[in-house]
């Protein structure tokens, strides 16, 4: 596992193991907080292993144990209760917390497992393992990237500094809302995987075409013999028409909400922060970008999902957007795109399609419905419960529970996973050194922490006063 061990296989074993769903109103309990550091070191684990190189006992553990249903159900339940219960709680009047801390760990319980999902997704077993719950996943992605591409048509995500909110729940809503952003990017890449596993050479020969006179290029017909694991057809359905994924993906590709420009610089969401863009390198593909085209090549060019695929005016019109995007630069970076210019070169021939109205019988998602079906019209119930027994702490307990975060969130293991060396939070130069009073911001030197203050310390001052309140 490399120089740098979390955890010993035996260790990682056990808690894989313990895994289990919880009830909504169990969120923040002493058992779901022991759960949630459990999560943390698996995760930081398996970016470890995948780090060194050195195997993936993580993910194939989750794979033996049967454990991926079950982070999909979590996954989906902190979901909801972010949508359903943490409202509630921020309308309490009552409610005015000392330490936020406890209710952002279930905030950040979302991210911590979408993120063991993409890190394990990577291996087209896991999607095999995921069972029926492939399909809620499929769900959460698509409400995910739904509201990805809303935010960039309303100016892009949330600013991280300069908060204007004043009370400590305010200033929480403003931390979930930046969080969500990086969710959604991480569910990007988790649908990206999902796509990959879908059957795309069985059938070349004997299907055609969906586009008349469209034959594959020599990219796709040299994998003609490589078996992939298939997606259920169920799950090519939900993806395709219900809800018409390869048009979500091309309003990503024209909104881009991962670049923006600043201050007259182009800059990229990578590595969990905005990074200024250098001229010499915006030609270069974006790891997000790439996620999209990889996805859109998985589900255009696949037989089993061309066969589904009704190319509608609708559909025809959006896909044929792709060709002002597919330049020779581009094809540079990824010469499998040649084939999805030649599809697209026929498509744009050819007459759209009318809507299909075959019967067809097929599995739906079932974790959110039932979750809310159990849980409807107790939100407010479910929201006073934790504000008495879990969101209130003593400042005993709160010490108690500081000391083992302290111990789950090493800061040698945080360097560690981290993806990339450091960048100066003013210049964007590699950086070696940290302020000192929050230890959140890196600079090359002194001079670009003295220039970058009046900025940062707007954060850096409440952040230090919060972590010695732990």
């Amino acid at each position: 596992m490399g120089d740098l061990e979390l955890l010993l296989p035996g260790e990682a074993d056990v808690l894989v193991r313990g895994l289990r769903s919880f009830q909504l109103r169990e969120m923040g309990s002493g058992g779901w907080n022991q759960q949630h550091e459990n999560l943390e070191k698996l995760n930081m684990q398996a970016i470890l292993d995948a780090t060194a190189s050195q195997g993936e006992p993580i993910q194939e553990l989750l794979v033996t144990h049967g454990k991926i249903p079950t982070l999909v159900e979590e996954l989906i339940a902190v979901e909801m209760w972010k949508q359903k219960v943490f409202p509630v709680l921020c309308r309490l009047e009552d409610f005015k917390p000392q330490n936020t801390f406890p209710i952002y760990m279930v905030l950040h319980h979302e991210a911590s497992i979408i993120n063991l999902l993409e890190t394990a997704f990577f291996h087209k077993e896991v999607c095999e393992s995921a069972e029926d719950t492939i399909l809620d996943l499929v769900d959460y992605c698509h409400r995910k990237l739904t509201l990805l591409v809303a935010q960039s048509g309303h100016g892009g995500p949330p600013e991280e500094e300069e908060s204007q909110y004043g009370t400590p729940m305010q200033e929480l809503q403003k931390q979930a809302e930046l969080m969500e952003f990086e969710i959604a990017l991480k569910a990007l890449s988790v649908l990206r995987y999902i796509t990959d596993c879908v059957d795309r050479w069985a059938v070349l020969l004997s299907m055609g075409p969906a586009v008349e006179g469209w034959e594959p290029g020599p990219v796709a017909s040299a994998h003609l013999s490589i078996p992939v694991p298939s997606l259920s057809l169920s799950t090519l359905s939900r993806m395709l028409s219900t809800h018409n994924l390869p048009c979500l993906l091309v309003e990503l590709l024209e909104h881009s909400p991962w670049s923006r420009q600043e201050g007259g610089k182009l800059q990229q969401f990578e590595s969990g922060r905005w990074q200024t863009v250098f001229p010499s390198e915006q030609q270069k593909l974006s790891k997000l970008d790439g996620q999209v085209w990889i996805a859109l090549y998985n589900l255009l060019l696949s037989p089993e999902a061309r066969a589904r695929y009704c190319l509608t005016s609708f559909a025809r019109g959006q896909l044929l957007k792709l060709r002002a995007f597919l330049t020779d630069t581009l094809l540079d970076q990824l010469p499998n795109l040649a084939d999805l210019q030649g599809f697209l070169a026929h498509l744009a021939l050819t007459e759209a399609q009318p809507p299909k109205k075959d019967l067809v019988l097929e599995q739906i998602p079932e974790i959110w419905e039932r979750l809310e079906r159990e849980n409807r019209g107790k939100w407010q119930a479910i929201a006073k419960h934790q504000l008495r027994h879990v969101f209130s702490p003593s400042e005993q307990e709160l010490r108690l529970q500081a000391r083992r975060w302290a111990e789950t969130y090493r800061l040698d293991v945080l360097e560690a996973v981290a993806p990339e060396q450091p960048r100066c939070a003013y210049c964007n130069a590699e950086a070696s050194k940290r302020c000192s009073r929050c230890q959140n911001e890196w600079y090359c030197c002194r001079e670009c922490q003295v220039k970058h203050w009046e900025k940062h310390g707007k954060a850096c001052v409440p952040a230090a006063q919060d972590d010695r309140a732990k």
